[in-house]
């Protein structure tokens, strides 16, 4: 294996664990009964008041009378000016503009010489402004100043007063006139209260109706209807499929085997990959945590229309289906029961009339279906108590057990039947899809122990292996480049040693006298 390889396969897997954590992020949006069941509220009358639900709200009608709206103090000022320019201070000296706004008195030195406009900026620019801002109003031939609070509501009032000592001349309280006095908005909910208003500071009201947004927009009566929005009810159960079938196609693009060449893919056969596969797949088939194929309505995903694709040879091979006519069916029939199957968190149901949850605690006790035992004696009290096989603690002031161990640790249980006697049944803590994967996928995508981040660890130490060889072997190809060149540099000096003593040779050769024969 190539360092290319492993790089390839480490943005594989960067890849999957990138899909894996898009599919946490939209179930958790999903992830409660109140969130699956998406509200839409309408208003009988939207000129009067528009209105907007959460997942909190419930469904219903109500009438709500509007009497007044929440409105800001507005003064402005009894004489126009030709220009923005004119100059309202000539005394020769500072004068003092001063006002009061939800209790705060502010005064403003008004310097010889300052034009309208000026008095507009000093009043905004003004570092002690308590929420007020001045501007210029003009009526097609002056310019009047219009001072105003930012506020709403029937405490934020605004007094322009007159300085004890040297007030800012035509700019004192007589010569401003109110315009818009603050006062609260007022409305009356389904007849309540009788006599009197709910009021509030704010035209938008979202604490008198659990879950409902009210914008009020004019006095008068509207009818508001909550109720649930199956549109975007079906448009999240699609989404949860596609989300799913993209991990789907993604994890079959990295571990297919080419049919024609019988090549595998780049995690053909790996385990990792493959667990993390037939996890989600688990928990798509299996029976929801805590759920009974007798007493609940849709205790599978199959039930409500989603299923996967088992035809060999198809396109969507391996993929959820989603059945929108059975989906639809399944929640005109019953749509609580359908979220119960995605979004159920810890959701409590019993076989017993004789004890029913109490409570739970979250982040502890877990979803599953667990036994009950408990014995009354004489005296009316509980005598002993068991959840899940192991003893209860008991509080017999409340008549509650409570589980200490196991998988139901935290579990409080309110027993209904005080007469004497042995009782026994079972509870069930029922716990969506939804939940089920974000949990599993909180698991698969941990960046300390996920055997994903595991995965990554050992792919980049091989490719560290491979640098570290890398490295090695280039020191030594170095090395021996070194020495190779060591030795052709003594090579050279030797031959150069042998060529200066030819030449020497054949100089003292040349030099000799020549001699000939007779």
């Amino acid at each position: 294996t190539t360092k290319s390889d492993y790089e390839e396969q480490i943005e594989a897997v960067q890849d999957i664990n990138s899909s894996l954590l898009s599919l946490k992020s939209s179930l958790e949006s999903m992830d409660t009964m109140d969130e699956f069941l998406i509200k839409t509220a309408t208003s009988s009358n939207e000129s009067i008041a528009t209105v907007t639900a959460s997942s909190d709200a419930e469904e219903g009608s109500h009438t709500i009378v509007i009497n007044q709206l929440a409105k800001n103090d507005i003064e402005m000022h009894n004489s126009g000016y030709g220009s923005t320019s004119d100059v309202i201070n000539s005394s020769g000296s500072t004068k003092i503009f001063k006002y009061t706004y939800n209790s705060t008195t502010v005064s403003i030195d008004v310097a010889d010489g300052t034009t309208l406009e000026g008095l507009v900026n000093l009043i905004n620019q003004d570092a002690d402004n308590p929420g007020v801002k001045a501007s210029l109003i003009n009526d097609g031939s002056k310019y009047y100043l219009q001072i105003r609070g930012l506020d709403l509501g029937d405490k934020y009032e605004l007094t322009i007063e007159t300085d004890a000592t040297n007030p800012l001349t035509g700019f004192t309280g007589g010569n401003f006139t109110e315009t818009q006095d603050a006062q609260n908005a007022q409305i009356r909910v389904d007849g309540w209260p009788a006599s009197g208003w709910i009021e509030r500071e704010s035209n938008t009201i979202s604490d008198v109706i659990e879950g409902l947004t009210i914008n009020l927009k004019d006095t008068g009566t509207v009818q508001v209807d909550i109720e649930k929005d199956m549109d975007a009810i079906k448009e999240q159960v699609r989404n949860f499929v596609d989300q799913v079938n993209n991990i789907i196609t993604t994890i079959q693009g990295y571990t297919k085997v080419n049919s024609g060449t019988n090549e595998g893919s780049i995690f053909t056969g790996n385990s990792t990959i493959n667990m993390t596969m037939e996890n989600i797949k688990s928990i798509l088939s299996s029976i929801g945590v805590g759920f009974d194929r007798d007493n609940d309505t849709y205790p599978v995903l199959s039930t409500i229309g989603i299923t996967t694709d088992a035809q060999t040879g198809s396109t969507t091979y391996g993929q959820l289906l989603l059945d929108e006519s059975k989906l639809e069916e399944a929640l005109n029939s019953n749509a609580e029961a359908v979220a119960e199957i995605f979004s159920a968190d810890l959701v409590a149901a019993t076989n017993s009339s004789d004890f029913r949850e109490y409570s739970h605690i979250n982040g502890l006790t877990e979803g599953g279906i667990y036994d009950v035992e408990y014995e009354i004696n004489a005296s009316g009290e509980i005598a002993s108590a068991k959840i899940d096989g192991y003893d209860a603690s008991i509080d017999n002031s409340k008549h509650v057990i409570t589980s200490t161990k196991g998988n139901s640790k935290g579990l409080a249980i309110q027993i209904d039947n005080l007469g004497t006697g042995t009782y026994s049944g079972q509870i069930r803590l029922k716990k969506g899809k939804a939940l089920e994967l974000i949990d599993k996928l909180e698991e698969l995508t941990d960046s300390y122990s996920g055997p994903l981040h595991i995965m990554e660890d050992h792919l980049n130490d091989e490719i560290d292996m491979i640098d570290e060889q890398i490295d090695n072997e280039t020191v030594r190809l170095d090395t021996y480049e070194r020495n190779m060149r060591d030795k052709f540099a003594r090579l050279e000096a030797l031959l150069g040693y042998y060529n200066n003593l030819n030449t020497y040779l054949t100089s003292q050769i040349n030099s000799l006298p020549s001699t000939s024969s007779k």
